[in-house]
């Protein structure tokens, strides 16, 4: 492919900010209400709305809170943005009161009844699909079908990937070879390439402003989950394991209550051997991998189910490694997104798909 029709994906687009358990069954449907209402029903006079909900995310959207991320989106909440810590009650009050806000408008919408799971059934392009329906006060119906493809990425029906992603990057590569041909031609590390790939999108200081960003929701992430304790939701009264590794690890330095600094600082001064290099390594992940089912905010890397590794590597160098730079972090993060855009062109970042 040349650099005109290349399938271009961002760094940005792989690491995506987002709340958990589920990018596909959480982070997508979200981010599809949000594009339905912003394309589809701005300027109409709806006085109705129904979700359907086909597949796998009806087979297991309640599970992976779809339902829950449906409602947030037509509350006006964004993932980025939220509160994960008003969650719960925003939900709530909606199923209380039953009514949302659309266009200035205030119209009814129970959850109960206006999401509705059609678990027998599949819509013929991809397992996880949602047909958004508005009935407006003209006596219009209309109805736009929606397809979470995995790791927060949302297509409308008849989109495709390359509609998404078509922009003339400076070294474009379908696959990695392509890529490692690029790095040995320019004498480039995949990190500098990547970078370079970057600005087609943004800025110098935009870049590294989003990769701080992003590296600092995975260290809040890690920090929450080793510092909240109790049961995950679910029903299955699974108890959260990571704040009790972190206890044991750190023993007597231990602080439920400290801030991320200071318990950063006194992980620093750990010096563990391999083996219980391994235990934190194994602590940091699970961390993240307990928030995220708790409706945590989490990176996608490249998928809300696969957020803690990524962030767990990254923090075991920054935290052990004494030479470890601040530049570390943001070329760790270019180079596994990238990586992450070639499982994404060549197979699928879908669990449902695949």
């Amino acid at each position: 492919m040349n650099a005109q029709t290349s399938e271009a994906i961002s760094v940005f687009d792989m690491l995506k900010i987002g709340v958990g358990p589920s990018s596909s069954h959480t982070l997508g449907p979200w981010r599809a209400i949000q594009r339905w209402m912003a394309e589809e029903l701005a300027g109409l006079s709806v006085q109705h709305v129904q979700i359907h909900l086909y597949g796998s995310l009806a087979l297991t959207g309640r599970g992976h809170s779809t339902d829950i991320a449906i409602c947030l989106a037509l509350l006006g909440e964004d993932p980025v943005l939220i509160d994960v810590d008003s969650i719960a009650g925003r939900v709530s009050a909606l199923r209380k009161d039953k009514t949302i806000s659309l266009a200035g408008q205030t119209i009814a919408f129970d959850p109960a009844a206006d999401i509705v799971f059609h678990g027998e059934e599949s819509l013929p392009q991809h397992p996880n699909g949602m047909r958004c329906v508005a009935s407006c006060t003209d006596s219009r119906s209309l109805q736009t079908d929606y397809f979470s493809v995995g790791g927060g990425f949302v297509l409308r029906e008849g989109e495709s990937h390359h509609e998404q992603g078509t922009v003339r990057l400076p070294y474009p590569a379908q696959n990695p070879s392509e890529l490692l041909r690029h790095c040995t031609a320019a004498g480039k590390s995949i990190a500098q390439i990547t970078r370079d790939n970057e600005q087609a999108w943004r800025t110098e200081d935009a870049i590294n402003a989003s990769l701080d960003a992003i590296w600092q929701v995975m260290l809040q992430a890690i920090h929450r989950g080793c510092h909240s304790s109790g049961e995950l939701p679910g029903g299955l009264h699974v108890l959260r394991r990571a704040p009790g590794i972190c206890r044991k690890l750190l023993g007597e330095a231990y602080d439920a209550t400290e801030d991320q600094a200071v318990w950063l600082r006194t992980i620093k001064q750990q010096t563990p051997g391999l083996a219980e290099g391994l235990r934190w390594l194994s602590c940091f992940a699970m961390a993240v991998n307990e928030e995220n089912a708790n409706l945590g905010r989490v990176v996608t890397a490249p998928t809300n189910g696969a957020a803690g590794v990524i962030p767990a590597v990254l923090l075991y160098h920054v935290a052990f490694n004494t030479e470890a730079r601040a530049e570390d972090v943001r070329n760790f993060l270019l180079v596994a997104g990238e990586i992450g855009t070639h499982f994404k062109k060549g197979a699928t970042i879908s669990a449902a798909m695949g």
